[in-house]
């Protein structure tokens, strides 16, 4: 067994405890709010008028609201678009939380990152599976002739599009596995997947990363690497559900398995 390997998971797995943890990481989202919902514009608890406004965000606010925008109080009006950058670099703020435009299928929404959240203050982990060897696999990715979208449920009960551009394919459990991934902006992989321990001794289901496939489409499918979606930290995401076919009917026992909160038996 590789020490590299071992201390390169290690590295990763603190890395994924420190940024979930972060002030304006997943666990500090309180709140994903459809502006379809709230057609006067005021939604609870988060300040100023939100409109919606074809490609834009309207948001208009008084000094006694208390928002800012790109670090300058904000009296009066002003147009934005969704935010692309990380949370703690979103346009508008109300003190240390962070209110971040976000588009999905033509609907706007504003989430509530606060650093102050329930969730944060509870967290005490990521239950993980010790690093092993036999469950970094090579793979070969192979992409479709076109660009593909299924429909498929996700975790807030709505059903939307999931972007696929090809499968990961490798051998585990004594035969071929086929999981169907996007390509990310950076070339590398991302596919949602559940397993024989989804729901059981691991979450529901969870996300697997892998890096840009090589020339050839060869690529290292690192179970030990797999995620808790972040749904898993927070109930106001709107994860994917694993698409058709991205159900495995073995147990992949290694990976992150499931959050560790104040209270957790």
């Amino acid at each position: 067994m590789s020490t590299d390997a071992r201390q390169d998971w290690m590295h990763w797995h603190e890395h994924r405890i420190a940024s979930v943890s972060a002030p304006h990481g997943p666990l500090s989202l309180t709140g994903t709010h459809w502006l379809s919902d709230y057609p006067e514009g005021r939604i609870p608890a988060v300040p100023g008028e939100w409109r919606e406004d074809g490609d834009e965000v309207v948001l208009s606010a008084t000094a006694a609201d208390g928002l800012t925008v790109d670090g300058q109080p904000l009296t009066g009006g002003i147009r934005l678009t969704a935010d692309h950058s990380p949370v703690h670099e979103s346009r508008v703020a109300h003190g240390e939380r962070r209110l971040v435009v976000m588009r999905r299928e033509g609907l706007w929404a504003v989430r509530d990152f606060d650093p102050r959240s329930a969730a944060r203050r509870a967290f005490r982990g990521i239950e993980a599976t010790p690093y092993d060897p036999h469950w970094a696999l090579p793979g070969r990715f192979r992409p479709y002739a076109e660009h593909r979208t299924v429909r498929v449920r996700n975790a807030d009960g709505q059903e939307r599009g999931l972007g696929l551009s090809g499968e990961i394919v490798f051998e585990a459990g004594g035969a071929e596995r086929t999981l169907h991934a996007a390509v990310e902006a950076d070339g590398s992989l991302w596919a949602v997947f559940a397993d024989a321990t989804s729901g059981k001794s691991s979450y529901h289901f969870r996300f697997l990363r892998p890096a840009a496939p090589d020339a050839d489409g060869g690529v290292i499918v690192d179970l030990n690497r797999a995620l808790l979606p972040p749904c898993a930290f927070a109930d106001h995401f709107i994860c994917p559900f694993p698409p058709p076919g991205n159900t495995l009917p073995i147990d992949i026992p290694v990976g992150e398995r499931n959050l560790i909160a104040r209270g957790s038996v």
